[in-house]
């Protein structure tokens, strides 16, 4: 967004370190939606208003952060506002930051999670910065006008692979995590405390280059992994309790979900990841050598708990 009705604190033109000027006091962000599928492979463009800076263009809804925003906050409402698109249709799968030294603008990349009827194209929503929206195959987006910023980021972002789905193996990990701290007379306690740090690693995302054990995937530079954690025994209520979503609204608590298991845990494991690894990458956290091979033969990834709980520790989680 360059103008129009809403006024944040983000407003403002900045010029960066290579002399450039840009729109945004703390930086910009963008909403890059997917949608693969078996008709093809497309995504969402934005034809900008002419009025606007690069007008006549096409690229991404976005616009300005505000300073208390994350870049996953901002690309969704600014989709929202300038394209109609509902934060509950998409899921957030990644991060790509082109950094200009000094002001960044950060695409987050989405897969299209609504139904094929809700999805928005032709109209120009309220707020006058749209004059179409168009659903393009990929192998067709270089055709158009882009708009300078886009085109610049669009090779990467073509090459940007489905989301991932890290399926955590909650009582391993726990018993990973130890502390001396009794878990095991208070396993939902143990779970619920598991859970809420992954909600905050979620918020932060997981750098590519920490993905493990494969080299980091090309097109993005932060992971934004939906998180399914399989819990059993007398952890199982836990599923029935409400997520939170991450600090300040910054990553939707729809994207972090606890499965208990109908008996033992590996079957539940092993099942959620032949789903995930249908259609996404799967990964999944255990240190239990036969439930790995098992998780293997469907096509998914395994790590031990000690990466995860790294990178929990990075998160904030003391």
């Amino acid at each position: 967004m360059t103008g129009g009705l809403r006024r944040g604190d983000g407003d403002g033109w900045v010029r960066c370190e290579r002399g450039h000027r840009h729109w945004g006091r703390f930086g910009a962000a963008g909403l890059l939606v997917r949608d693969r599928d078996t008709a093809g492979d497309r995504v969402l463009l934005q034809h900008r208003a002419l009025w606007s800076h690069e007008g006549g263009t096409w690229g991404l809804p976005g616009g300005a952060r505000d300073s208390h925003e994350s870049a996953v906050a901002t690309a969704l409402r600014e989709a929202a506002e300038e394209a109609g698109v509902a934060p509950a249709a998409v899921r957030p799968t990644g991060l790509l930051v082109d950094d200009h030294g000094g002001w960044s603008y950060t695409t987050t990349i989405a897969e299209w999670a609504g139904s094929a009827e809700s999805q928005p194209r032709g109209h120009q929503p309220a707020g006058g910065e749209t004059i179409e929206l168009r659903w393009v195959d990929v192998g067709q987006v270089d055709r158009l006008p882009l708009h300078p910023g886009f085109a610049g980021t669009w090779p990467r972002l073509r090459s940007a692979p489905a989301g991932t789905v890290l399926v955590v193996d909650g009582a391993n990990v726990v018993g990973a995590r130890g502390r001396g701290d009794g878990w095991w007379r208070d396993r939902p306690g143990a779970a619920r405390r598991l859970r809420d740090a992954l909600v905050r690693l979620a918020a932060s995302g997981i750098p590519a280059a920490d993905l493990a054990p494969a080299p980091p995937p090309a097109g993005i530079d932060v992971l934004l992994p939906r998180i399914v954690l399989v819990v059993e025994g007398a952890a199982r209520p836990v599923a029935a309790e409400p997520v939170g979503g991450g600090p300040g609204g910054a990553y939707p608590a729809e994207q972090i979900e606890v499965r208990a298991a109908a008996a033992g845990g590996d079957d539940t494991i092993v099942a959620v990841a032949a789903a995930a690894a249908r259609t996404h990458r799967a990964v999944v956290v255990t240190a239990d050598r036969g439930l790995a091979a098992r998780v293997e033969d469907v096509g998914a990834a395994t790590v031990r708990p000690s990466w995860l709980l790294r990178l929990l520790e990075s998160a904030g989680d003391s």
